[in-house]
């Protein structure tokens, strides 16, 4: 790799361990930012001794932030909510906290930037979280001359939240809910998006180019929801439930969410919101492709850690098949 000093804010989350992982592998010294270090202590043995640094940063704070930059030679900001809860919404972290890590970066004389944003980011979205993220890749793409944008379809992995959320569901619920049954996807594997990050970062001509990142193949939710049921074995009825009847259902889980007994509510407007727009790769988008990375399929993926979502006997049968 052409830099051996890499900060990565949010290295600590579900996409961050990924990514702190293939840039360790690719031997470069790793500062995993985050406001809780002691969450990024699991990271350390991704590398050698010594190879990656938990630090304190929160992109709240300009301190913290430029502490965390002073003397790297690359910055990753993977940092993002799905939800808001109190100082952490979209705006602080998505807009004006991206902004804030560009900024300290560019003053540090850091010499790439990479900046994790999403497809669908919009300026114009009816969407929170789609707006912010476009505002966001504006005030980094300003901040940052030659800043690279990654925007990934939904994500998943073992400690994905969104086939865990439904498969979970899918255990206690005789029905599974189907918001905008026909929007697509194009589910991409973390661990993808992490070599994209690596493959941008080891070839300067990425520097300043916007990726679109989605799996080989694109599927409906409600396709999506029958390929997870028959991973775990189960049989739901899917029932199709319209986009304002969604929205009300969220507007209570909003509001009467008990934090003690679910850290993160369920189902959020805005989500509902995201629901109505397709969130697969634009036709004219450079992709995995224009990186040299061939993505992962669904199918080589999901039976590695939807098994736990089966009933007992069937994870006996599984074992014996293996």
């Amino acid at each position: 790799m052409n830099h051996s000093v890499v900060t990565v804010f949010g290295g600590a989350g579900f996409v961050g361990r990924y990514v702190v992982r293939a840039l360790a592998q690719q031997g470069a010294q790793v500062r995993v930012a985050c406001r809780r270090p002691e969450e990024a202590m699991r990271c350390k043995p991704m590398g050698d001794v010594g190879q990656i640094v938990p630090v304190a940063a929160n992109i709240r704070n300009a301190e913290s932030v430029a502490a965390a930059v002073a003397g790297a030679d690359a910055v990753v900001n993977l940092v993002g909510v799905l939800y808001k809860r109190g100082p952490q919404n979209f705006d602080s972290l998505h807009v004006d906290g991206a902004c804030m890590v560009a900024d300290a970066a560019k003053s540090a004389g850091v010499k790439r930037f990479i900046h994790l944003s999403a497809i669908g980011a919009d300026p114009e979205s009816e969407s929170d979280y789609a707006r912010s993220k476009a505002l966001g890749e504006k005030a980094v793409g300003d901040a940052f001359e030659g800043a690279t944008i990654l925007r990934p379809s939904i994500i998943f992995g073992p400690e994905d939240d969104f086939f865990n959320r439904f498969a979970a569901l899918a255990r206690l619920s005789p029905a599974l809910p189907l918001i905008g049954p026909n929007t697509r996807f194009q589910p991409v594997y973390v661990a993808d998006v992490a070599k994209a990050v690596s493959a941008c970062l080891a070839d300067d001509a990425t520097a300043g180019q916007c990726y679109e990142l989605g799996g080989p193949s694109v599927h409906t939710f409600r396709e999506l929801m029958v390929i997870m049921l028959a991973e775990i074995g189960r049989d739901r009825f899917l029932v199709p439930a319209p986009f304002w009847a969604a929205s009300a259902k969220a507007f209570f889980l909003e509001h009467l969410r008990v934090p003690f007994f679910l850290p993160k509510p369920l189902l959020t407007r805005d989500q509902v919101r995201l629901l109505k727009y397709d969130n697969v790769v634009n036709e004219d988008a450079q992709g995995f492709d224009a990186l040299g990375i061939v993505p992962t399929s669904l199918n080589a993926v999901l039976p590695t850690y939807l098994c736990r979502y089966r009933r007992t006997k069937d994870k006996g049968r599984a074992a014996q098949a293996a």
